[in-house]
């Protein structure tokens, strides 16, 4: 099996980069309507950021566990220990996907009521 290739720290840079303006958009307070679309991406069941970090944490845990000297220091146990209980908390929330699904069924009646309301005072 082939390696895969590293992405380089600018792409890492550029991606957290993303993350941060996506951030500060969301702090302006868009409607929810423009806000779902960005959402539904970062929060995707299978691909979305917390199953992706869960995915990087248990990855740098393997690392460190087969790749630090034996027998493991407390230190080493404690590094070990913590990026896999932050990456088994992190996956936890990939339940967002759902949250997002059913803000968007929210936002979609919330809409077709207005459109309604307009109409019949029209």
């Amino acid at each position: 099996m082939p390696h895969p290739t590293p992405p380089n720290a600018h792409q890492i840079t550029e991606a957290t980069s993303t993350l941060d303006q996506l951030k500060h958009y969301l702090r302006s307070e868009p409607p929810t309507a423009d806000t779902l679309p960005l959402l539904a991406p970062l929060l995707d069941e299978n691909t979305g950021v917390p199953i992706l970090l869960g995915d990087i944490l248990r990855a740098a845990a393997r690392i460190v566990s087969r790749q630090t000297a034996v027998p493991w220091t407390d230190e080493t146990r404690d590094i070990v220990s913590t990026l896999r209980e932050a990456a088994q908390e992190i996956t936890g929330r990939h339940i967002l996907h759902w949250e997002i699904q059913r803000l968007s069924r929210l936002t979609f009646q919330s809409a077709d009521l207005a459109d309604h309301r307009s109409t019949a005072s029209s």
